[in-house]
């Protein structure tokens, strides 16, 4: 079968074995395009098959999103509801840390399927996985009803934080780097950046949108930070301090009080199809899984998000 391996002459689709073990095999519908993905394929990180946002349809059609975290179960951060903070041996996640869906099949473990809403095409339940991770942010911001909230950011985190945020009944404004963005923030309603902020969620992940993220809190206010940095988060020293801010860090999402956070995404997509419509803006063929990867990496070709279809 065919599936994308970063090579020494970077990203390539090729021939590969079909999966085995044990698990539920898929046929993979769609891949997304994550900045980690591009980073690894930039950094020449190699060995396994990237994706980790991914869906598909078993041998039967029924459809699934995967949830790409391997946990054990066990240990307490599991039990209490984050496996994303498993601290058993085997934890990680599928396309980072072993063989993921950026192929034409996979086999994965049952646990981490999710039947999806029959309103929602399973080539945009790739969707889920960075909807998630947003949604994660928003609840771990602990935002009160009538609190303004702004997010840092108009990638496709950014503005899926800025829809679980209004999913959530909370009110977000949008502050983008590129035009693009700020039209896809304004079809689907977001508002224009103006005046401070209680919570402010940094979902470009770099020194200057941390920077515009202090500057943009109020006095007490609260920052979530989603980027992912690789040394030093360069946390901006005296405005944080005049201001007392509150950082707060979140990564990937969980199943507070046993409800699945994936599956609240996969609900408000659902829901909301104008959402994958926005923010889902590139789709390849498996084949041009290079000219993909170089798409999602150029701010100026216009993407936001970019989908390979298996």
């Amino acid at each position: 079968m065919r599936a994308v391996l970063n090579t020494d002459d970077g990203i390539r689709t090729v021939e590969v074995d079909e999966p085995g073990g044990a698990g539920i095999r898929l046929s993979v519908a769609a891949v997304g395009i994550c900045g980690t993905d591009v980073m690894f394929a930039d950094g020449g990180v190699t060995g396994f098959i990237y994706g980790h946002e991914f869906a598909g349809v078993d041998d039967t059609g029924n459809r699934y999103f995967v949830e790409p975290a391997i946990y054990g179960g066990e240990c307490t951060e599991c039990r209490s509801g984050n496996p994303q903070r498993c601290t058993e041996p085997g934890h990680g996640i599928l396309g980072i840390h072993r063989d993921g869906g950026l192929a034409e099949a996979v086999v994965v473990p049952e646990y981490t399927l999710l039947a999806l809403p029959s309103q929602l095409d399973v080539k945009d339940a790739c969707l889920v996985e960075p909807g998630a991770v947003a949604w994660h942010a928003v609840r771990r911001a602990q935002a009160r009803p009538g609190e303004r909230m702004l997010v840092v950011g108009g990638g496709s985190i950014g503005l899926l934080a800025a829809a679980a945020a209004r999913h959530q009944g909370l009110d977000a404004d949008v502050d983008t780097r590129h035009g693009h963005q700020l039209a896809a923030a304004e079809r689907l309603g977001f508002g224009h950046p103006s005046g401070a902020y209680d919570v402010v969620i940094d979902a470009a992940g770099s020194e200057s949108s941390l920077a515009r993220s202090a500057d943009s809190a109020r006095p007490g206010g609260r920052i979530v930070s989603l980027g992912v940095y690789r040394k030093t988060m360069p946390i901006p020293g005296t405005v944080s301090l005049v201001k007392e801010l509150t950082y707060v860090n979140s990564i990937a999402y969980g199943r507070p009080e046993g409800v699945r956070e994936v599956e609240e995404v996969a609900s408000m997509l659902a829901k909301q199809p104008d959402i994958a419509q926005t923010v889902i803006t590139h789709r390849f063929p498996i084949d041009e899984a290079r000219e993909a990867f170089r798409v999602a990496g150029d701010r100026g070709a216009g993407a936001i998000k970019v989908v390979i279809e298996p």
